[in-house]
């Protein structure tokens, strides 16, 4: 469990500092989500928001456990080297897309619209979102919207090799990507301006890509093992 810290990390800093992509993705909604509410009730705001965001994080998880279900049974085999291979390519992409040197990883997101198109009419029946369920649902159907940051650190969670790791790891980054939607939702600008500063999202970037370069297989892991 010890080694897994690391990797919990690095996908903690994705869903945080790729909060900019979310909040493109899901501001709207977190708009929507609150617009109904007066100013007010901010304890109602922010439970439903809770609510919404605990449902679309699971919703991560559970297509962690399925996807690394599937990396599992690729262990041993040498399409297991060629996924991991992949997997630290698309670290190093999403790295360059933190710190915006390079957006191409959005491309990713056109795989995923097609299952979007049968989730989509379903999930904006549930607007305007009145109740804890109604908001707990809607995350976890929203949870799926086609993204390229979500599918890139989905294949490369799957590529442990273990359906828990891959659930506990895509867990960890929908909790990171938690405080610039709550920010949003509740109006707070300090903690978005924040994410947002340039300084940050490249410290961020450089250190997704070591990330990535580390989980490329090669003799530099034994040394680091060893270390």
């Amino acid at each position: 469990m010890v080694e897994l810290l690391p990797l919990l990390g690095s996908a903690l800093i994705l869903g945080l500092l790729g909060g900019g992509h979310c909040l493109g993705m899901c501001g709207g909604l977190m708009g929507a989500l609150t617009l109904a509410i007066p100013p007010q009730q901010r304890a109602r705001r922010l439970r439903l928001l809770i609510a919404y965001n605990l449902g679309r994080v699971l919703s991560y998880a559970s297509a962690g456990l399925l996807l690394g279900l599937a990396g599992w049974a690729l262990t041993g085999s040498p399409l297991a080297t060629g996924l991991r291979v992949v997997a630290a390519l698309l670290l190093i992409c999403m790295g360059l897309y933190l710190a915006g040197w390079w957006s191409g990883l959005t491309r990713v997101e056109s795989l995923g619209r097609g299952l979007w198109k049968h989730i989509q009419p379903v999930a904006t029946r549930l607007l305007p979102v009145s109740s804890l369920p109604r908001a707990l649902l809607l995350g976890a159907l929203w949870g799926w919207l086609p993204c390229g940051l979500v599918y890139s650190t989905l294949l490369w969670a799957s590529s442990q090799g273990n359906a828990v790791h891959s659930a506990l790891l895509m867990l960890a980054f929908g909790i990171g990507t938690w405080p610039i939607l709550l920010a949003t939702g509740l109006a707070a600008e300090r903690v978005t301006a924040l994410l947002r500063r340039r300084g940050v999202r490249v410290a961020g970037g450089l250190l997704v890509i070591l990330f990535g370069l580390w989980t490329l297989p090669g003799p530099h892991q034994h040394w680091l093992m060893g270390h």
